[in-house]
C-alpha cells in the first residue's frame, strides 16, 4: 500500500514508519521541509505557503494523522495551550482538504486522539461506548480533533480514531521524565497514587495503527491502551522493581501543581480505559503487562 503519515518523524511516527516499511509498504511523510526522497521514504511538503501536497499524493491508499504539538513540552501556558489545540485542528483540517482534492480517495484515515476525552475517575472503567465526555482543556481539544477528522466520512473514507493512552518508549513520551526521580534514588508515589494510568508500549501503538488500517471493521473511536491499566502507585513500584531502585519518597499533589501548573493533570488525574474494540477484533498485544513493557524499554 501507499501510506501517507503526518507527524511521521515524531515519537510514534518513527516506530510506525519502521513497521510499515518492514511490511513492504511505500511511505509518504508530510513535512514542512521541501519535498524529497530519502532512504526509501517520500517526503511531501505541506502546511507551508504554496505547498500542494495533493499533487504528490494522488495514489494514496491510507492516511495516518499523528501531527500535533506534544503535551509534554513544558508548562501549559496560554501560548502553549493554543499551540497544542491549533496544531491538531490545522493538521486535521488540512488532511481533509487534501483528500477532497484527490480524484482517488484513500480508503481509510486513522486519526490520532487521546483517552483525555474521558473524565478523570478512580472508579469508572471506560470503553469506546462511553460518550459523556469531559469538558476540560484536554477533553475539548480531543473532542474537536475527532469532530474535524470525521469530516472525511462525507468523502466515503473510513475514519478510525485512535485514542492513545500514556505511550511508553525509551527516549520520548512521558516515561523519561517519570524515570528521572528513580535514577536519582528519590522515586516514589505521585499524588494520591490511586489515579489510573492507562499505558501502552510504543511498539503496540504502531501495531494497533497498522491493525486499524488493514481491519475494515474498525471505524470510529478505538482505545489504544494495554489491557491491564494500573494505578500510579503500582506504576511507580514496578518502575522501581525493574530499575532496582527504591520506591519511597512520595511527591504530594500540591508540589506537582506548583512545578507543572495545569499540565500536572497528566500525572495527578487519570482514567481506567479498556481497549475493547481491539480486543473484540482479537488484536494480539505484544506487551499486555507493565513489567514486561518496562523490561523491554529499560
Amino acid at each position: 500500500m501507499n501510506i501517507a503519515i503526518s507527524g511521521g518523524t515524531g515519537f510514534v511516527g518513527k516506530s510506525l514508519t519502521k513497521l510499515l516499511q518492514d511490511n513492504g509498504h511505500q511511505i509518504f511523510i508530510l513535512t514542512r521541509n521541501k519535498s524529497s526522497y530519502e532512504n526509501g521514504i517520500h517526503y511531501v511538503q505541506w502546511l507551508t505557503d504554496g505547498a500542494r501536497p495533493e499533487l504528490e499524493l494522488d495514489n494514496i491508499d491510507a492516511i495516518i494523522n499523528l501531527a500535533g504539538t506534544s503535551l509534554n513540552n513544558g508548562r501549559w501556558t496560554k501560548k502553549q495551550k493554543k499551540a497544542i489545540y491549533t496544531s491538531r485542528m490545522d493538521a486535521t483540517l488540512e488532511i481533509v482538504r487534501i483528500m477532497e482534492e484527490l480524484p482517488k480517495k484513500p480508503t481509510v484515515l486513522v486519526n490520532a486522539s487521546a483517552v483525555g476525552i474521558y473524565p478523570p475517575s478512580t472508579s469508572e472503567c471506560y470503553s469506546e461506548n462511553f460518550n459523556d465526555y469531559t469538558t476540560d482543556f484536554l477533553g475539548k481539544t480531543v473532542y474537536d480533533w475527532e469532530r474535524h477528522a470525521k469530516r472525511a466520512e462525507k468523502l466515503n473514507v473510513r475514519v478510525a480514531l485512535a485514542r492513545f493512552g500514556v505511550i511508553l518508549g525509551r527516549d520520548n513520551g512521558a516515561l523519561p521524565s517519570m524515570l528521572l526521580p528513580y535514577k536519582m534514588h528519590v522515586g516514589g508515589t505521585i499524588g494520591s497514587g490511586e489515579q489510573w494510568l492507562s499505558w501502552i508500549h510504543v511498539e503496540d501503538v504502531a501495531r494497533a495503527i497498522y491493525f486499524a488500517i488493514t481491519n475494515k471493521t474498525i471505524h470510529g473511536p478505538f482505545n489504544v491502551t494495554a489491557p491491564n491499566a494500573t494505578n500510579m502507585k503500582e506504576f511507580g513500584k514496578t518502575i522501581a522493581e525493574v530499575m532496582g531502585r527504591r520506591h519511597w519518597l512520595p511527591v504530594p499533589s500540591f508540589v506537582m501543581r506548583l512545578a507543572l501548573g495545569e499540565q500536572s493533570v497528566l500525572v495527578l488525574e487519570g482514567q481506567r480505559v479498556l481497549p475493547s474494540v481491539l480486543e473484540k477484533q482479537y488484536f494480539d498485544f505484544k506487551y499486555p503487562f507493565l513489567k514486561e513493557a518496562l523490561e523491554d524499554i529499560l
